[in-house]
């Protein structure tokens, strides 16, 4: 099956891509399915969960990092726990943006892409989504709104707007 061809499936399709909810959480954990600190197992391909419009947020769900929460950020949405393989909690991804760091938060849309300076609220791994909020809105009106980016590497946070 060419490319393409699989690129119009996919989008003609009324369910979630169940495959790749399974890369986005082994790309959160560092490991891939049935490996210690990847998912246990694929995700249920009995499920049929409605197609996210906006990115997946993926993150720890409690503090032994056992199970990953996958959920659509969509109102009205769905939100899945994955059980993380045996070993896990030894080879957690560790920390590539604490909390309290400074990081710049940029905003990528086709064809364009905007910075500014900003603090983690949370800590979290390379792909993982944490609470950031603005350090330039924050003094200029004396608010702490804070917002969900992806950690791209140390420092940097994106929050993509396709």
């Amino acid at each position: 099956m060419s490319f393409s061809l699989a690129l119009v499936i996919a989008a003609a399709s009324p369910y979630a891509d169940l495959d790749a909810i399974d890369r986005q959480v082994a790309q959160f954990t560092g490991a891939v399915i049935g490996q210690p600190g990847g998912a246990g197992a694929p995700v249920d391909r009995r499920l049929r969960l409605q197609p996210c419009k906006s990115p997946l947020a993926l993150g720890w769900h409690g503090s032994r990092r056992d199970t990953v929460v996958v959920q659509c950020p969509d109102a009205g949405a769905w939100k899945l726990f994955v059980p993380v393989a045996a070993g896990a909690q030894n080879l957690a991804a560790a920390p590539a943006i604490n909390r309290g760091d400074a990081v710049t938060i940029a905003v990528n849309g086709d064809g364009f892409s905007v910075s500014q300076p900003g603090e983690a609220m949370e800590e979290g791994a390379v792909g993982s989504w944490i609470k950031v909020r603005s350090v330039s809105v924050s003094r200029r009106y004396g608010t702490a709104d804070t917002m969900r980016a992806q950690i791209v590497r140390p420092g940097l946070v994106a929050i993509p707007l396709n």
